[in-house]
């Protein structure tokens, strides 16, 4: 063997990673060490009593004894890991980047400063599982807390000083996107436009459920549409609406916690079609013209957004990327470049690998290529 390969082998020992993304109906749950996974599970919680009888944070016992569950299975006690690496969640706004797991973070975790959503569960069971790893392992240091790490989590805000003007001086907008996604292919557009992503103008759009489409303008992402406000509508969310008919629909419901959850899960594509399956919808487009319409709307509303995106610096984008699960689609994306060919190269990365994402991001940290990044920081410091 040769010596490089002895040294990295060595590598991947010492970098013995749990990686854990909590979703409102499953936890995901990866054992990385090095760049490589060594195990992968997606434990589904969806029929258990207290996943439907407790909100949230409330479920974080649960949570935690199911990932223990998952590295006995693995025969790996906390210690024995070089650190934990949790997905991020509705936090106060942040910078891209990895951050130290701490007691500030934590405790507005717990208080949901942000909303409530299930990532909140990520750095609150990576806190809970890292005090449990005294001892002599790998990963702990003299009997203390096995480092904790989240990463890129959704509450990234880079936006540029225009980007927060609504129009109501009362309501700034704010940033909430799939920015661990979009980092990851972001990172991986420079890769392959061998540059430095400092030096590039990208236009990236995550398309899963909600769709977040951004500038990333020299590594930052510096506007956004909140896919639960505004944008183009998604599978099962409405995007912008006319602001005077979406008054009269909140006079009309008089209920805004059912507004807020037609607006954010029963609208979009299945508002119009009955069913959240986009391979459903893209095969009944062939025959059935309103189902057809409906998915070339949904297209034609993405290019829109990311050819106002462009329009956020006075020069032309590098590439458009376009990333997550509707990127699988040929017929999606090629309705999509109908409309923004002219802006030039155009990456596709389908899916979305937010395991693969959050080891990468916690390696760079171990091998000392980025700085961890302390909660909170800037301004948020001081609310």
């Amino acid at each position: 063997m040769r010596d490089s390969e002895v040294s990295r082998n060595q590598m991947e020992r010492l970098e013995t990673i749990l990686v854990i993304n909590p979703g409102s109906t499953s936890t995901k749950l990866a054992i990385y060490r090095g760049e490589k996974a060594a195990a992968i599970e997606n434990v589904d919680h969806s029929g258990e009593e207290w996943a439907t009888r407790m909100k949230t944070v409330a479920q974080l016992s649960y949570r935690v004894s199911m990932v223990r569950d998952f590295l006995a299975r693995q025969k790996i006690e906390p210690a024995d890991l070089s650190c934990i690496v949790a997905r991020g969640g509705l936090l106060r706004p942040v910078k891209s980047g990895a951050y130290v797991v701490n007691q500030a973070m934590v405790q507005d975790l717990q208080d949901e400063v942000g909303g409530r959503h299930a990532s909140n569960l990520g750095g609150l069971i990576a806190w809970a599982l890292g005090d449990l790893g005294t001892g002599s392992g790998k990963g702990s240091a003299a009997g203390g807390r096995v480092p904790s790490f989240i990463v890129d989590p959704v509450a990234v805000d880079e936006y540029a000083p225009e980007a927060r003007v609504s129009g109501i001086p009362a309501v700034p907008r704010r940033s909430l996107l799939h920015a661990l996604n979009m980092r990851a292919c972001a990172r991986r557009a420079a890769r392959d436009l061998d540059a430095r992503l400092e030096d590039l103008f990208l236009v990236v759009a995550h398309l899963g459920s909600g769709f977040s489409i951004s500038p990333c303008y020299k590594g930052e992402l510096r506007d956004a549409n909140n896919s639960n406000e505004e944008g183009p509508f998604t599978v099962e969310r409405a995007g912008t609406l006319p602001g005077l008919c979406l008054l009269d629909l909140a006079l009309k419901f008089g209920d805004a916690s059912r507004l807020r959850m037609v607006l954010t899960t029963e609208a979009g594509m299945y508002g119009y079609t009955g069913t959240k399956d986009a391979r459903k919808v893209e095969e009944s487009a062939k025959r059935d013209p309103p189902a057809a319409l409906v998915w070339r709307a949904m297209a034609y509303q993405v290019a829109k957004e990311i050819c106002a995106m462009a329009a956020t610096y006075p020069e032309r984008p590098d590439a458009v990327v376009i990333t997550g699960g509707l990127a699988r689609s040929v017929s999606f994306v090629s309705i999509i470049r109908e409309y923004t060919g002219f802006l030039g190269r155009h990456l596709i990365y389908p899916g979305e690998d937010e395991m693969e994402a959050l080891a990468a991001g916690v390696l760079r940290v171990l091998r000392g290529e980025e700085t961890p990044r302390t909660y909170p920081e800037g301004e948020a410091a001081t609310r």
